[in-house]
């Protein structure tokens, strides 16, 4: 059995908007309801203090989706799992409108998540890796 990995990293991101609970958790709410995920129980968010950013984390039935924001750096991280097939969504546009984000890397992997074949532990295999740069 088989799910799908997103790791992505934006960077050159605006400080003030990665520091604003409220637009991290328009970013949750949009690829929740973009992805048709299902929530198991409201995002608990966690706000650093200054200068510090936004953590948060929602638990769906697919599996989970975490963002950690530093607005110190610039740059933002999120991570989705699902343990079913997904499309692929456009993570790039969608951190570059929020948080203007000059730099976003995503890469996919397909993770194994089920039983040992011949004793053997499943390898996690990328799927793909894609840098989008803004302009």
């Amino acid at each position: 059995m088989h799910g799908r990995e997103w790791i992505v990293e934006a960077h050159g991101c605006v400080p003030p908007r990665l520091a604003d609970p409220a637009v991290v958790a328009a970013l949750l709410d949009q690829v929740i309801g973009d992805l048709s995920l299902s929530p198991v129980a409201p995002p608990q968010w966690h706000k650093f203090p200054a200068p510090g950013g936004v953590t948060g984390v929602a638990m769906l039935a697919e599996s989970h989706l975490t963002v950690h924001t530093f607005p110190e750096h610039g740059s933002l991280c999120m991570n989705l799992f699902c343990c079913g097939p997904r499309p692929e969504w456009d993570f790039a546009a969608a951190l570059r409108a929020r948080f203007d984000a000059q730099v976003v890397q995503v890469r996919c992997f397909e993770r194994a998540y089920g039983p040992m074949q011949d004793g053997k532990v499943a390898r996690t295999t990328p799927v793909s890796v894609r840098i989008v740069r803004a302009g």
